[in-house]
């Protein structure tokens, strides 16, 4: 079986005139991605290896989650493919992953990863919000064979807040 964590990164600022990839997060971007590592760590899973979108949002968001998973980041990538907001880069990602990889983390953008949760996804989501966790399981051992999968947890920051 194959597990795909999607992450969309936490709420971004744009009081900067800097690049898209340059934009940092919000302190409630940096707070919902704290809260979603630790709802994520309760559960137990292990993730096998974690990958990152270059924008420093998303960067800021796998490292914040990452930490609170305790987790090896020499085990982790950072690829140009995962700055994506259709999903075609990220989806061609995915399918060529090494088949050794059981549990993956992607963390990247929206478009693609609405797009992908509902492509992939046994459920409709209408839109993975900043922050927001979506965790696929797949019946397949070979990453380019996979299709419709379960969605094993959905972790949204507005459901772990008070």
């Amino acid at each position: 079986m194959k597990h795909l964590i999607l992450m969309r990164h936490g709420k971004s600022s744009w009081d900067y005139d800097i690049s898209d990839k340059d934009r940092p997060l919000q302190e409630r971007g940096i707070n919902d991605a704290h809260l979603v590592g630790k709802k994520f760590r309760s559960g137990g899973a292990q993730i096998d290896f974690a990958f990152s979108s270059p924008a420093n949002r998303a960067l800021h968001t796998s490292m914040i989650f990452l930490r609170n998973q305790e987790y090896n980041l020499e085990r982790f990538r950072v690829t140009e493919s995962l700055y994506d907001f259709s999903g075609n880069s990220v989806r061609q990602f995915v399918q060529q992953l090494d088949n050794d990889l059981h549990k993956v983390a992607i963390f990247g953008h929206n478009y693609a990863f609405t797009t992908l949760a509902n492509t992939w996804g046994d459920r409709y989501i209408d839109n993975v919000p900043t922050a927001g966790l979506v965790h696929i399981v797949f019946k397949e051992d070979n990453w380019t064979k996979i299709g419709k999968g379960t969605i094993e947890q959905l972790i949204f920051p507005k459901h772990l807040k008070k």
